[in-house]
């Protein structure tokens, strides 16, 4: 089987594992962030303020993760 027959199955999974990770991670820092707030609503500001550069840190490594996916699906560099 030539490497050029497993493009897309790299392809899909270089976009499905992190998309799969990432919503298992902002998921998780959401459910924490709503049990932290529960228990103390005087620190919400804060805590909303360190969940949302959390949740942009693991969304921005799933979107570098889809532009590297996509890129070789269109640029195909392996030839």
């Amino acid at each position: 089987m030539a490497s050029i027959d497993l493009l897309p199955l790299a392809i899909a999974l270089l976009i499905g594992i992190p998309a799969f990770g990432s919503c298992i991670g902002i998921g998780l820092a959401s459910m924490k962030m709503l049990e932290s707030v529960a228990r103390q609503p005087e620190l919400a500001p804060e805590l909303q303020t360190k969940y949302f550069l959390a949740v942009g840190v693991t969304d921005g490594a799933f979107i570098i993760a889809t532009g590297i996916g996509l890129w070789f699906a269109t640029a195909n560099p392996f030839q």
